[in-house]
């Protein structure tokens, strides 16, 4: 969250009760979308905040600078009032990409920038999980380090400089894939078609797969590194799950904050799984504990969460818990290929190129082979982390991204 303002004028307004899960989906929204905001908690039986009247009005209100006020609006109806979500402006491109995640925007600013019509379908904010990200410190030109919304922020602006074309908070309902033209059909019933498409639909968060887990999503159990909630546990105790580098960058960030934090980890140590600068950062956390071979087992509450049971090497026990943040890994974004000829490994990620079988190139139609990054479907490309076997870091999904257009130029010339 963030006080500041934009042009001078007063930033948007969150108004809403402490705890809300509507309330954190707005502001995880607008944080990951780099709209500053101010978060406005209103207690109990409040009939008036910053001068709007309470009574009778559904929480959390969204208040513009212009006065424009929404009541318990989604997180679409805000990227809606920002003037953030339009229809596609012609419906045929070169190529279209679906996510605008590093992956989907490298490619974007690659392929815009060479002349390429694009267009970028995504169903939610634009960084997809990298978007998460409060502090990527090994990524090459930010010595500094620079917050995966802000990274997101600079790709976007770019790729729109060069004339790529974004679709934001739509999804794909439909998608057909054939002689050269891809189909994709929106969900609100407008049609894209393009010569050659890009799956770039990355991963979402694993959940714990605990009982009533999803009973206190927004309210106590957060995915990914809850930049937007840190400053709002300032003087708690928190508990962060996972031992890679999501779970360290979500610890540095809420130890800054929070009176202590806790980092539950399954295996025996950190070592194999996290990046040497963030494990030594954390080691040289005063306020930062790490408990090895911990599990989360159990979850309870009321209107939020206020225990978790802890498995410590065969013995339980429940301590008191108001915030848990997840980060252990990602399942891929692959529903679309149901009802396609894609073909998906064991774990569903995306298979292209060498690892793609003979067995599933059964109705491949060239007499080349697959492309390094194209699928069992020739035209369609994958990359970043919905790609099998691909290197889950942000530099690598942005290589992909740029070396996707390269290929992607290459189908496009021989058909034609």
């Amino acid at each position: 969250m963030t006080n500041s303002t934009v042009g001078g004028m007063l930033p948007l307004k969150v108004i809403a009760d402490a705890d809300g899960r509507d309330a954190y989906a707005l502001r995880d929204y607008l944080t990951r979308s780099e709209v500053p905001f101010l978060s406005v908690s209103v207690p109990t039986g409040a009939r008036e905040a910053e001068g709007v009247i309470l009574t009778g009005r559904r929480l959390p209100l969204v208040l513009f600078a212009d006065g424009l006020l929404l009541e318990h609006p989604t997180p679409a109806q805000v990227a809606s009032a920002l003037g953030w979500v339009k229809p596609p402006s012609r419906s045929m491109y070169d190529l279209v990409i679906h996510g605008a995640g590093p992956a989907g925007l490298s490619a974007a600013v690659y392929a815009a920038s060479e002349g390429l019509g694009v267009a970028v379908v995504e169903r939610d904010a634009v960084g997809g999980q990298a978007g998460f990200s409060s502090l990527i410190e090994n990524y090459l030109g930010f010595p500094g380090g620079v917050s995966g919304a802000e990274l997101a922020e600079r790709a976007r602006r770019q790729a729109l400089s060069f004339g790529a074309e974004l679709i934001v908070m739509r999804y794909g309902v439909d998608r057909t894939f054939k002689d050269h033209d891809v189909r994709a059909v929106l969900a609100d019933g407008s049609e894209v078609h393009a010569r050659a498409a890009l799956s770039a639909t990355g991963v979402q968060w694993r959940r714990l797969g605990l009982d009533r887990e999803r009973e206190w999503e927004g309210a106590g159990i957060y995915y990914g590194a809850g930049t937007s909630e840190a400053s709002a546990c300032i003087g708690l105790h928190v508990y962060v799950v996972g031992g890679a580098n999501s779970a360290g960058q979500a610890a540095m960030n809420l130890a800054a904050h929070a009176a202590h934090v806790t980092v539950l980890v399954r295996g025996a140590s950190l070592s194999s799984t996290m990046s040497a600068y963030l494990l030594n950062r954390l080691a040289a956390k005063s306020n930062v504990t790490i408990l090895v071979h911990t599990r989360v087992v159990a979850v309870d509450g009321d209107e939020r969460l206020r225990e978790i049971t802890l498995d410590q090497a065969g013995r339980t026990k429940r301590i008191p818990a108001t915030h848990l943040f997840v980060c252990i890994g990602g399942a891929p974004n692959t529903e679309w290929a149901a009802p396609t000829d894609v073909r998906l490994d064991s774990r569903g990620f995306v298979l292209t190129g060498v690892d793609l079988r003979p067995g599933d190139l059964e109705r491949w139609p060239l007499t080349r082979a697959p492309f390094y990054l194209e699928t069992s479907v020739p035209g369609i490309f994958a990359a970043g982390d919905v790609r099998a076997n691909s290197v889950k870091r942000v530099a690598s999904a942005v290589g992909e991204g740029a070396m996707a257009v390269t290929l992607i130029h290459r189908y496009l010339a021989e058909s034609g």
